[in-house]
């Protein structure tokens, strides 16, 4: 096989399963009963023909008719008269018009004759066109009826082309909503950690700063110090407090030597704690 004849082969192969796939069987039905139709309407017109054909014959011979019958009287008047030779002409173009008849009669037998025949075929045309009508419009409902239940089941069993559409986009507005959850929860975890500013807040200068830095600070060291109480009981805060002095309470000898003696208020302490 040439490579021009597998091209041709697979072109014809590729566009019978693309009219396949187009062809809409209703649409094939009502254009079969349209030309159908066509088809009836050329031989009723045919029958109108020859009927028109085989009347004007008929009107034709009538008209011959009437003229054979005057010469027939004018000749029997002109023999009457003693004009024998008007008598022979008369008689002579009668002749001549009898042969005229003659041809028309045939002929309107002829165009008769096809009239009839014209007229059986178109009768019978007719009733294949109403029995194909009919069967048309069962063939078309019986289609529609299945197409509507091949859809409704496809539908039901999800594969169909629009209910995949449909699982299809409700799959990303899903993924779409995770991502922007997951979004929304990682921006509120950045903003309560203070990676990210606040835009819509004003900027705070450096002392702000430093006070919040140091009250939070002061924060820690007690609840520090809180814990470190539960911890050892009742010693915790003597440690602190006569032991271990903290910054502030190496600096108070230099300058107050004499108010060491505050720091024995803290005593009452150890019995708060126990």
């Amino acid at each position: 096989m040439s490579i021009f004849r597998r091209m041709s082969t697979i072109f014809k192969a590729k566009a019978n399963s693309a009219l396949d796939k187009a062809e809409d069987p209703r649409e094939t039905l009502d254009y079969s009963y349209q030309k159908q139709l066509e088809l009836l309407q050329k031989v009723r017109r045919g029958v109108a023909d020859v009927a028109t054909s085989r009347k004007r014959v008929e009107l034709q011979a009538s008209q011959l008719q009437s003229q054979s019958s005057k010469l027939q009287d004018q000749a029997q008047k002109a023999l009457s008269m003693g004009r024998e030779d008007l008598a022979r002409e008369a008689l002579t173009r009668k002749s001549g018009l009898q042969g005229q008849i003659d041809d028309l009669q045939t002929q309107h037998a002829q165009l008769q004759g096809e009239e009839e025949k014209l007229t059986l075929a178109s009768q019978r045309l007719q009733a294949k066109v109403e029995s194909f009508r009919t069967r048309k419009e069962t063939i078309k409902a019986t289609y529609t009826a299945a197409e509507a239940q091949t859809r409704i089941n496809e539908a039901f069993s999800g594969i169909s082309e629009e209910m995949s559409d449909v699982g299809l986009a409700v799959q990303r507005a899903e993924d779409k909503t995770q991502q922007m959850q997951a979004r929304a929860g990682a921006i509120d975890e950045l903003l309560a950690s203070g990676a990210l500013d606040d835009a819509s807040g004003t900027a705070k200068d450096n002392i702000t700063l430093e006070l919040e830095r140091m009250s939070s600070g002061s924060d820690v060291e007690s609840e520090l110090a809180a814990m470190k109480a539960q911890l050892a009981g009742g010693s915790a805060p003597k440690e602190l407090s006569g032991d271990t002095p903290g910054p502030a309470q190496a600096q108070a000898p230099a300058q107050q030597p004499a108010q060491q003696p505050a720091a024995e208020p803290a005593r009452p302490q150890d019995g708060d704690v126990r």
